[in-house]
């Protein structure tokens, strides 16, 4: 991958480097917008089970709210889940696509790619939480959450979908084809069902309830649920803050090493 001299200014290789990841930006939203398959299935699919879950399961599960209050927060992480894992079949797709060779012969940094999709990823990230909560609302939500608390709620939403999306980012790096970088992205999306996105952790069995109390998703939509709806947060706002500021630092790095090694390589 060709690079700006060493010798040239920083300040010019730094606006090099934004001008180029903002053209993959570009590039990466339109790809996004025309993957209509993708992005109906990270909408539609939330709803279908967040529908199954308050409609059918709703009236046997107890919480100190109502069910849907309690749900909600957690099949928007469910949805963005399904959002960011789409990232890696992109990425396996120009991986494998003949996209990379193309960019290894212009003066575009190695980490352009990448950043286009993660980017891209937050913005249909964005537009599938929005249908989600107001499909929410239209089933009974009812988050009495003031500005602050809602700021609050979509700046740690926003940690989460970058740490998820560089996860999914690097994953699609090493895929060998676009169906194994779906296969890879399977804990991303199932690590979910075991927090308290369904249902409260203390009636889950004693080993499950352990792992469900010490992963990142609980806390991150336990915090969630508390900004929305005014149930406790506890100490779940900073663990959830560490988490995902920490994941997004070390999935970031990540996403970079394995994309020089398979480039490079």
């Amino acid at each position: 991958m060709h690079t700006l001299s060493p010798t040239v200014p920083l300040s010019r290789r730094a606006a090099a480097a934004v001008g180029e990841s903002l053209t993959l930006v570009g590039r990466c939203t339109r790809l996004s917008r025309r993957d209509v398959e993708a992005l109906v299935m990270a909408v539609v699919l939330p709803l279908l089970m967040m529908a199954l879950f308050v409609y059918v399961f709703g009236g046997a599960i107890a919480t100190r709210a109502a069910y849907v209050d309690y749900v909600v927060p957690g099949i928007v992480l469910l949805c963005v889940g399904f959002g960011a894992a789409s990232t890696a079949t992109a990425v396996a797709a120009d991986m494998t696509g003949g996209m990379v060779d193309r960019l290894r012969s212009m003066p575009i940094a190695g980490s352009a790619l990448l950043t286009g999709h993660v980017v891209a990823s937050v913005a249909r990230n964005a537009l599938a939480t929005a249908v989600v909560i107001a499909g929410a609302v239209a089933m009974g939500f009812r988050p009495d959450a003031g500005p602050v608390e809602w700021l609050a709620a979509l700046g740690l939403l926003l940690l989460y979908v970058l740490a998820l999306s560089w996860l999914a980012a690097g994953l699609g790096a090493i895929a060998s084809s676009v169906q194994s970088a779906n296969a890879l992205t399977f804990a991303m999306l199932f690590l979910p069902y075991l927090s308290s996105a369904f249902v409260p952790t203390d009636t889950m069995p004693a080993a499950l309830r352990t792992i469900s109390e010490h992963q990142p998703i609980t806390p991150v939509i336990e915090t969630v649920r508390g900004l929305l709806t005014g149930t406790p947060i506890g100490a779940s706002g900073p663990i959830a803050l560490a988490w995902s500021a920490g994941l997004l630092g070390a999935f970031a790095v990540l996403a970079a090493v394995l994309y020089r090694r398979r480039t490079q390589g």
